[in-house]
């Protein structure tokens, strides 16, 4: 498949704007908004459901309050949030009004979505939302996040929605054209890469670590959204949101941006959710036999497997296995660690005869196993 062919097959599309293209000197880049909403506005016109990931409201807050920089101080940059939300979504609220849209706010954390049951909730209330013609708008919720449940950019947050809502593509709109081959700031003959078919490790280089003095992302975090996204299955674009009429263009199959080629084969709602929600609570290290078995025969991780566990857990938490230093993927465990650390290495037929019960005979079953998009291809 064409990328033409997978904009004009997308019915759900996730757009990411950057705060790159929604603030200007003296604050929101009311241009910007009012671009993006019409653009959004036409494309659900096309019978289409658009669900929008937008930046700017730390950057809008620190200009409205005066400030020459975003603060380094969390409870500042809370602050500095809250005041910037509030214009973000009246503008955007006053731009779709034009084209006789309404828009609702949605503000997450990442605890929300790693709780199976909050994201099952998140998850239907914007397909409620959607299904009422409604444009859900979201954002990190800034202003109570703290480290342990931050998306750390909104990029990450726009692959998770994206993910969650079976999404058809992502576009995430940026101050830049797309993946160059260098810094085009300072180098002349830095070229624009225009499709990728394999992020790798010199992809991953050419991204650098350039945020924007606004923003929380760069190239690096938008390499690491399109990884996520790619080993699920599902495309994603990054093109240049100060571009008049990008969206528009994009739908319309024109050759603009980076496009990143996903794999053929997606992921099931409920992996995606174990593979890029939740974050493992320990390592089992597991032998040759056994990463073979689960990553090129498509096997269960059994006990037999098993060499060594890393950090405490119960059962039912997710946990990541790994085979010579290299992490493979990750699953929910059915058994403690406690528990594995006495049956690891034994066969399935001796776990009653440790334990004094069984309640499976898989450490981690298939059906609740990912692989990262790292691990061995299955044959």
């Amino acid at each position: 498949m064409d990328r033409a062919s997978y904009f004009s097959n997308s019915r759900r599309i996730v757009v990411k704007v950057g705060s790159s293209v929604l603030t200007g000197n003296d604050g929101l880049n009311l241009k910007a908004v009012r671009s993006i909403s019409r653009q959004v506005s036409r494309i659900i016109d096309q019978n289409r459901e658009v669900l929008l990931v937008s930046s700017g409201a730390q950057a809008a807050g620190t200009r409205k309050i005066g400030l020459s920089r975003r603060p380094d101080e969390l409870p500042k940059r809370q602050a500095v949030a809250a005041v910037g939300q509030a214009g973000l979504i009246m503008e955007y609220e006053k731009a779709f009004a034009r084209d006789h849209k309404k828009v609702a706010q949605i503000l997450l954390t990442n605890d929300g979505l790693s709780h199976r049951k909050r994201y099952l909730n998140a998850r239907n209330t914007l397909y409620t939302l959607l299904s009422w013609g409604v444009v859900p708008i979201i954002n990190e919720n800034d202003t109570v996040s703290v480290m342990e449940i931050q998306f750390g950019d909104n990029d990450n947050l726009a692959a998770l929605i994206t993910l969650m809502m079976d999404a058809h593509i992502l576009i995430a709109l940026s101050d830049i054209d797309g993946l160059y081959t260098k810094n085009p700031a300072a180098h002349a003959d830095a070229a624009l890469i225009p499709v990728v078919t394999q992020i790798t490790k010199e992809v991953e280089a050419m991204a650098g670590n350039l945020p924007g003095s606004l923003g929380t992302g760069g190239m690096v975090s938008k390499i690491e959204a399109a990884k996520k996204l790619a080993s699920a299955g599902i495309p994603m674009v990054i093109a240049n949101g100060n571009r008049p009429d990008i969206l528009l263009d994009l739908m319309s199959g024109k050759a603009l941006g980076t496009f990143f080629i996903p794999k053929k084969s997606r992921l099931s709602g409920r992996k995606s959710w174990i593979a890029f929600n939740l974050k493992p609570k320990g390592v089992i290290r597991i032998d040759s036999g056994a990463e073979k078995a689960v990553c090129k025969g498509g096997k269960s991780l059994l006990p037999s497997g098993v060499i060594g566990v890393e950090g405490e857990f119960q059962v039912g938490a997710p946990v990541a296995f790994s085979s010579n230093n290299r992490i493979l993927g990750t699953g929910l465990v059915n058994y403690s660690a406690a528990d594995i650390r006495k049956i690891m290495g034994l066969k399935t037929s001796r776990i009653k005869e440790r334990l004094g019960y069984k309640p499976y005979d898989e450490v981690i079953h298939r059906d609740n196993l990912v692989l990262t998009a790292d691990a061995p291809a299955e044959d």
